[in-house]
């Protein structure tokens, strides 16, 4: 991966996926090494906090006078403009990759590993050890922090697919930078507290259950089981909002801020009806 020197005394940002593996099960990185872009000078990094929802990380270097990159405005961004990235394409044997390209596009809905993000896109060469690098606009600021591609092995009509990178709007990730450091999590992020499983039209027709989120767990204490909510309740709409899946329900749930009041309409026992929630809000242990 790739990381970002946000602050002279050893701030670095990266994305979470660099640290932290979901997809064979490792979890938590034991020990981050940091080579800085003289290829020589290496630091041991802690990790400070991390948010995986957003994809970001945030280490830190026993380290000062660092030179810290110049962090622009994303929300200025538009279609057309020229970036530049750099990073470490297949890891070291390709430091410090320069590679440019234009914005394709501005607050693109990307779902990665059932998580939806609003990215921008780009055409600029993005490969593995590219992630957590910069995105940089004419002016040298980091406008973005680069974060995925689009592969063949996502298509599958099997068409080949060239020039799909997304990198996450800097302006977003600085106040989750923030929060990471300050508290450790991403503050004022809401929770209901339960855990569902869609329910499909063919699984609806066979169990005469409404199509909707089925509740498969209620945490003590949450949100969702100080409202009164159940295991087996379907979840159908969220303040009148007709949801069909538990995406969909945290998609609408995500436009809420922790101390808000929601209306779920669910239906137990064939029987509809409409519940109050008040969003708590998530909170994560600060990270070493």
């Amino acid at each position: 991966g790739t990381g970002i020197i946000m602050s002279k005394d050893g701030y670095i940002v990266t994305n979470a996926h660099v640290i932290y593996d979901d997809e064979y099960g490792y979890g938590e990185a034991s020990s981050v090494q940091i080579q800085m872009s003289d290829e020589t000078t290496t630091y041991d990094a802690r990790i400070v906090a991390y948010d995986k929802e957003a994809d970001i990380a945030v280490l830190k270097i026993d380290a000062d006078n660092l030179t810290a990159a110049e962090f622009g405005d994303s929300s200025s961004c538009e279609v057309g403009e020229m970036v530049v990235a750099i990073g470490n394409p297949l890891g070291l044997q390709f430091q410090n990759t320069v590679t440019c390209g234009i914005i394709s596009a501005l607050d693109r809905k990307v779902t990665i590993n059932d998580n939806t993000m609003t990215l921008i896109q780009t055409d600029t060469a993005i490969n593995n050890g590219n992630s957590g690098g910069p995105l940089i606009n004419s002016s040298g600021q980091v406008i973005g922090i680069n974060s995925a591609k689009m592969s063949s092995s996502v298509s599958s009509s099997g068409a080949t697919i060239e020039g799909i990178g997304f990198a996450i709007p800097m302006t977003e990730a600085r106040e989750i930078v923030d929060d990471l450091i300050n508290y450790g999590y991403v503050t004022g992020r809401p929770q209901l507290g339960i855990s569902c499983q869609d329910v499909s039209e063919a699984v609806s027709q066979a169990y005469n259950l409404p199509i909707g989120a089925y509740v498969i767990s209620v945490t003590d204490g949450g949100a969702a089981a100080e409202a009164g909510l159940q295991v087996g309740d379907v979840i159908t709409a969220i303040n009148d909002n007709k949801i069909e899946t538990t995406e969909e329900l945290n998609n609408y749930k995500n436009e809420y801020n922790a101390g808000d009041t929601i209306t779920l309409t669910i239906v137990r026992n064939g029987q509809e009806q409409k519940v109050s929630v008040v969003l708590q809000e998530v909170q994560q242990k600060k990270q070493s």
